[in-house]
């Protein structure tokens, strides 16, 4: 009878919140979106690219390195992305109030070393942004702000992980279902490269992320990456961290307050777009550089914004890494596509360059890949300024980086599929996307293998590009296929949910698409094409040994696979795995 009435109080709840929800939203849209800052009063590459600060995830001890803990807190301030931009209310990561930024401080861990961080959460009691009570978010009995982090591409224990509802409240005064204790383990015993931090809290990652509570990860191994003298040290290897906002005019950020489904979700929209590109906190930042190479690891960390970068001067870039892990060899490449969350670790010779200047630009179509075209705002992301004279330039790039074991289809114990829907209202307007038909609290239905690899074919049956990241596990991209006859299959598939019983076979036989060179190495998310079924090997062990995890990988709770933008994660497009022995 208890559970009967807190159901009953907590729907009259939501129900009341909803309207309300609906209302203001209603009523404000018009004056939020007359309140919008005019992006193109603010001038371009007027602000220097800040230097993130660097936060070691180990310590020195009379000369050797140890494993060391860390308290990182989550705090409200004020930051200015924009000379002319008035101060801007955020959520930002630090060490404290005063040192806290956007994003937050880059941690170096080193291999071997662990690295332990209480992440503490000094969030106000209301959020800075509006967010919606009807996509099953994290809501705490007495207030405030839930937060959980996940450290995007860490191979560590599921405690660890940043499951959606292992969030928590100011002081852990609240905690989420699946929360178990207050400081996360970082092993750091994975290969070496990039990662990034950023909030998970079930139904709130999207608002989160927004306020600004992210922040890159580098994990080195001195004895396997020096001798590739790529770029090094704090001026010529550097993290672009890179994504878009919108600003109200008294700074704030914007964020539309009604749904494209009010009468459904009050405030959910299908994908967020802001104009302004914001580089490590600045928006539209320059870099004055050497007449040499650097090294950028550019991760994006918009919400649903694609990227595709090239120079305006036909520089090339030269990659070195897809997401955690390097290439077996360096690709040139004159444009990179990026989806939300991937990460691409590149190499630029500026010694190359016939101008004085170039701007590193965008052309992707929002939502990708079928959406509007880019404006003279959201084109621009960074201006370099290149100095005239040449300098001495120690570093290369070499033929060859790290070769990890090689991807082995025969090995695989079995196949899944893995199928993306997405639901429409009568108006056709999105309500809420599912895989396998299934909500993300649905009970687990996978239960992979430690130390096993397995098919996954991942069906794309919308027609938006989904970026699918796989926690713990990494995986090779083996083949992206067009589906013919859609609609029919479609209709069996979201009918009967069965790929076989909808004899995939017949259906998963268009034409081939390539992958992409520097994509065909070992990755932890990948862009699932619209209308395509893409084949990928997932590995559940360490790809640089191919020896089992070193922590106990089934224990609770668990690991999840989703979509990565933002506002299809926070509308069920996540479901959990667990692993088994």
């Amino acid at each position: 009878m208890e559970f009967m009435l807190c159901r009953k109080t907590m729907t009259r709840f939501l129900l009341l919140l909803t309207a309300t929800l609906l209302v203001a939203g209603v009523k404000g849209a018009t004056k939020s979106e007359d309140r919008l800052f005019n992006l193109e009063k603010l001038e371009m590459f007027v602000d220097d690219l800040p230097h993130l600060p660097r936060l070691r995830g180990y310590h020195f001890v009379n000369g050797s390195l140890k494993p060391r803990s860390i308290q990182i807190g989550m705090f409200f301030k004020k930051w200015k992305f924009h000379r002319d931009l008035p101060a801007t209310p955020v959520f930002a990561y630090g060490l404290s109030w005063h040192t806290a930024t956007v994003p937050g401080p880059t941690i170096e861990a080193a291999y071997g070393l662990d690295t332990s961080v209480t992440w503490q959460n000094h969030l106000p009691s209301s959020h800075i942004l509006p967010w919606d009570p009807t996509i099953s978010p994290a809501i705490p009995k007495h207030g405030g702000i839930p937060t959980v982090v996940h450290l995007h591409g860490g191979i560590h224990e599921p405690s660890s992980d940043g499951n959606a509802d292992s969030w928590f409240t100011a002081g852990f005064n609240e905690t989420g279902k699946k929360w178990t204790k207050t400081m996360t383990h970082y092993v750091n015993k994975q290969h070496p490269g990039n990662m990034w931090y950023h909030d998970h809290a079930a139904g709130l990652t999207r608002v989160n992320l927004l306020a600004g509570l992210l922040g890159a990860y580098i994990l080195r191994h001195s004895s396997i990456e020096s001798p590739l003298r790529l770029p090094t040290g704090r001026e010529f290897d550097r993290p672009l961290i890179v994504f878009d906002r919108g600003f109200r005019r008294d700074g704030s950020i914007y964020m539309n307050a009604t749904g494209n489904n009010p009468q459904i979700h009050p405030q959910w929209q299908p994908e967020y777009f802001g104009d302004a590109i914001i580089v490590n906190g600045k928006a539209w930042p320059r870099l004055t550089v050497q007449r040499r190479k650097y090294r950028f690891r550019i991760i994006n960390a918009a919400n649903a914004r694609f990227f595709r970068f090239f120079f305006s001067n036909g520089l090339r870039f030269v990659v070195i890494g897809s997401d955690s892990a390097y290439l077996p060899k360096p690709v040139r490449t004159k444009s990179i596509i990026l989806a939300p969350s991937e990460i691409v670790d590149v190499v630029v010779d500026f010694s190359k360059s016939k101008t004085k200047t170039t701007i590193l630009a965008n052309n992707a179509a929002y939502p990708y890949p079928s959406g509007d075209p880019v404006t003279e705002e959201n084109s621009k992301v960074m201006k370099f300024i290149i100095k005239d004279k040449s300098v001495s330039d120690t570093s290369t790039i070499p033929k060859k980086l790290i070769q990890y074991p090689l991807a082995d289809v025969s090995t695989s114990v079995r196949t899944r599929y893995i199928a993306m829907f997405e639901y429409v209202s009568k108006d056709d307007e999105p309500t809420h996307l599912y895989i396998n038909g299934l909500p993300y609290n649905a009970a687990v239905r996978e239960f992979p293998k430690i130390g096993t690899s397995e098919v996954w074919e991942v069906i794309n049956l919308t027609e938006d590009n989904h970026p699918l990241h796989i926690h713990l596990g990494l995986f090779k991209v083996l083949e992206q296929r067009a589906l013919v006859e859609t609609e029919e299959f479609t209709e069996c598939m979201t009918k009967e949910l069965d790929a076989v019983k909808c004899q995939i076979s017949k259906y998963a036989r268009g034409n081939k698409t390539a992958v992409t060179a520097h994509e065909q190495g070992w990755k932890n998310v990948f862009k699932m094409m619209p209308g395509h079924v893409t084949k990928i090997l997932v590995r559940f062990s360490y790809i640089h040994s191919n020896e089992s995890y070193s922590f106990d990988a089934t224990q609770e709770p668990g690991y999840v696979y989703h979509c990565h933008i933002l506002d299809h994660e926070d509308n069920m497009m996540m479901r959990p795995f667990e692993m088994v022995k």
